[in-house]
């Protein structure tokens, strides 16, 4: 077999994760044989792992599996995991940032870099609001014209515990964003529906 196909460097991690998938499997009352995943044994629809899936699963459903392609069930374990790496509800994701020069490019960034915002300024680099705490990350991101920058808050960092990737952990901010305006209009509609059924 070809060095780059054994993963030598992860043995030591594969070999736990395989102890915890078959601790889980007896706690779940499950044939190891039958649960399937990825190649690296990610399993769901929100890929855990299963030191993951002992530690942060749920079961939201109340049916008393913890079923991770059980889309309740999947949604509250990854809620129940962000929750657990000090999500914060109600607070900002990434704020977008203006620049000004090139020395922002000269300087660390990324979900793991780690600056205040006079750090920041003195390399051309401001949030485009007012934000309240005073230490974030340096998100670049390239596009066809120019830098995308953002600075990255703890929510942020939160989403990279899950997969550690700062362009994941945008997307993943930016869908939710989009589903948020989708999903506001219908609340608000079915409040006023709601209303109306009670004035009638």
């Amino acid at each position: 077999m070809r060095e780059s196909t054994r993963y030598p460097r992860r043995s030591a991690y594969f070999t736990k994760e395989l102890e915890e998938f078959l601790l889980m499997s007896r706690e779940e009352g499950v044939d190891p044989r039958t649960p399937r995943g990825s190649y690296a044994g990610a399993m769901g629809l929100g890929q855990f792992m299963p030191s993951s899936f002992r530690k942060y699963a749920v079961d939201y459903s109340r049916d008393g599996v913890r079923d991770l392609m059980n889309p309740k069930d999947a949604i509250a374990s990854v809620a129940n995991y962000f929750k657990a790496h000090g999500w914060k509800p109600g607070e900002d994701v990434a704020v977008r940032a203006n620049k000004s020069g090139s020395a922002y490019r000269k300087v660390k960034w990324g979900y793991s870099s780690n600056y205040t915002l006079r750090e920041l300024s003195r390399v051309g680099v401001k949030p485009r609001k007012k934000i309240k705490t005073n230490e974030v990350s340096l998100l670049r991101f390239a596009n066809y014209k120019s830098d995308e920058v953002w600075l990255g808050l703890n929510n942020f960092y939160v989403i990279t515990r899950y997969n550690r990737s700062s362009k994941y952990a945008m997307a993943v901010y930016q869908l939710g964003e989009q589903l948020n305006k989708r999903v506001r209009p219908a609340k608000s509609a079915s409040r006023e529906s709601l209303l109306v059924l009670g004035e009638s």
